[in-house]
């Protein structure tokens, strides 16, 4: 059992863990997805830029134990890289969560690899850059529209190709299959990748003949067939949807807050009081996710701050 799970190992989670820790929580865990921490900072800053404590000139002035100041990147990294070693955080990476769910007091906490946890708490502090992974080939201008990385876009009587192998897209098919004309497209025959209950899902709904399987072949090429989605596969076959949903791995935060439970604003900022907390009693969102503008790392860091004190009090 974690006191504490943490998602997203930024400025913003690697804050809220060492502010938890000078507070008496014990039991944290960071889970990220990618392999080292801060990999927005690592990603998009080139090498020697300047990382600020404000964004765009809003004065933030910090409430916890971080001294952070406007720096440059290897800095920043190294700042962070020594709060890491200083409070010994335990760090989960190549950890993707795919869902958490709340079962009584109790949250648990999913990943992509099929494991899970249990937590008393948890801070959800990712930040807006995911992106889902796209394919390799072009999909042509007219029909982009109708190739879509989640399924809110479905409409009612469309016939669907779900491509993908991970839970996502197995969790897709099952449940749309349901409604529509589903067939589920995968590079593999097996399923490697899924949770059990994912694996019981599929085949039932495979079983039943409610989901169709397009299995062990690639995808080539799509193309437009008259406002439709021609799909050409690597054995030659052909097939024509309405509309193409694409799991193939980098979940968007939009999804990943969605399958959270969390309430979402018009602008799918999460809905949060006072405290960063959702209306998910318990669970927290914090630093840019939490915000409907841009965001600071100093706004990052007060939210750290404030879920810190919250959660050790309840503890």
């Amino acid at each position: 059992m974690i006191d504490l799970a943490i998602i997203g190992v930024g400025t913003t989670g690697i804050a809220t863990a060492v502010e938890a820790k000078r507070l008496g929580v014990q039991k944290i865990t960071l889970f990220e997805k990618g392999e080292e921490h801060s990999m927005t900072i690592r990603k998009f800053y080139k090498d020697g830029k300047r990382v600020d404590k404000d964004y765009k000139g809003q004065e933030v002035v910090l409430s916890g134990s971080i001294d952070f100041k406007d720096g440059d990147k290897e800095g920043t990294l190294a700042l962070f890289d020594k709060m890491i070693a200083d409070h010994s955080l335990e760090i989960k990476y190549k950890s993707e969560i795919e869902s958490v769910q709340k079962n009584g007091d109790i949250f648990v906490i999913h990943t992509s690899g099929g494991e899970s946890y249990e937590a008393r708490f948890v801070v959800v502090a990712i930040g807006k850059m995911g992106q889902p992974n796209k394919p390799s080939y072009s999909i042509p201008l007219p029909i982009r529209s109708l190739v879509n990385f989640n399924a809110n876009g479905v409409k009612e009587g469309e016939k669907l190709l779900v491509v993908g192998g991970g839970n996502s897209a197995v969790e897709y098919a099952y449940d749309l299959c349901n409604h529509f004309d589903t067939t589920l497209n995968y590079r593999r025959s097996e399923f490697g990748r899924i949770n059990d209950t994912n694996a019981q899902e599929l085949k039932k709904a495979i079983e039943s003949g409610k989901l169709k399987t397009k299995l062990g072949v690639d995808i080539v090429a799509l193309s437009d067939e008259g406002g439709k989605v021609g799909v050409e596969f690597a054995d030659g076959s052909k097939e024509v949807f309405d509309r193409a949903i694409y799991a193939i791995g980098g979940a968007t935060p939009l999804d990943f807050l969605q399958k959270c439970k969390l309430s979402l604003d018009e602008s799918h900022t999460p809905i949060i009081d006072e405290n960063c907390e959702s209306g998910v009693k318990g669970l927290f969102v914090a630093g840019d996710i939490a915000l409907s503008s841009g965001g600071s790392i100093a706004i990052g860091l007060n939210h750290a701050h404030k879920i810190a004190e919250e959660i050790s009090k309840r503890l």
